[in-house]
């Protein structure tokens, strides 16, 4: 049975890294002692070491140990040997790369599906989409496929930002971003506000947090819902 914690942002403005999942986190993995991180999203270019510096020094304050998926020699051997999975933010199109090219979207979906826990943040969170064409990051690198996970039967657009009606912003909203997705595809996608998460456990979706999520699908008008059952 799949177990899923999707969060649309690691850090809360003003808060420690993690410190408002904390709680969460100590329900979420509490049979759990060691999590497998996955660094490949590198937020700000920084180094897979550096990152899994970051993740253990946070996790460290319950309890919990981390090891990085880059420090083993075998790979796909550290998905199969992981206890419970944590993927961070970053750039999710050097994350599909990345988790592509070493042939282990496939291996991390299956290990999943088999009951290991998952955590995503950001990035580790679209990546548990059915693909990751609604994610705001640039392409600075180019993935050989946009498929991701497929755990969910939707996509997620995490850090969605509501429109700034006082704005002089002449850009696109993320909601216009959305609608032209829906010109082309038919996956529902939701968008997930900063401090909202969603808990998946089997067929349960159970969104948490501080907001609703927005909810987006193809030819109807965007509403707020907790519902993801799609």
């Amino acid at each position: 049975m799949k177990n899923l914690l999707l969060a649309s942002t690691s850090t809360l403005h003003g808060e420690d890294y993690l410190a408002y999942l904390l709680e969460t986190l100590e329900d979420f993995f509490k049979d759990i002692d060691t999590i497998t991180f996955i660094p490949y999203a590198r937020p700000g270019g920084i180094s897979h070491d550096e990152y899994t510096a970051l993740v253990a020094k946070a996790f460290g304050t319950i309890g919990k140990k981390v090891v990085g998926l880059h420090t083993y020699e075998d790979v796909a051997k550290g998905i199969s040997d992981a206890k419970a999975f944590f993927t961070g933010g970053g750039n999710t199109f050097l994350l599909v790369k990345q988790l592509h090219e070493l042939e282990l979207m496939d291996v991390l979906k299956n290990k999943i599906l088999a009951g290991t826990p998952y955590f995503g943040t950001s990035a580790g969170s679209n990546i548990a989409g059915i693909n990751m064409q609604t994610t705001n990051d640039m392409p600075i690198v180019y993935p050989p496929s946009f498929k991701t996970l497929g755990l969910v039967p939707f996509n997620i657009n995490a850090h969605y930002l509501d429109p700034d009606l006082k704005s002089n912003h002449n850009g696109e909203t993320r909601e216009t971003r959305i609608k032209e997705f829906h010109c082309f595809n038919t996956t529902p996608v939701v968008g997930l506000r900063e401090g909202s998460f969603i808990h998946i456990k089997g067929k349960n979706s159970t969104l948490k947090g501080a907001f609703k999520a927005r909810i987006f699908e193809q030819n109807k008008t965007p509403y707020e819902g907790i519902n993801l059952h799609f």
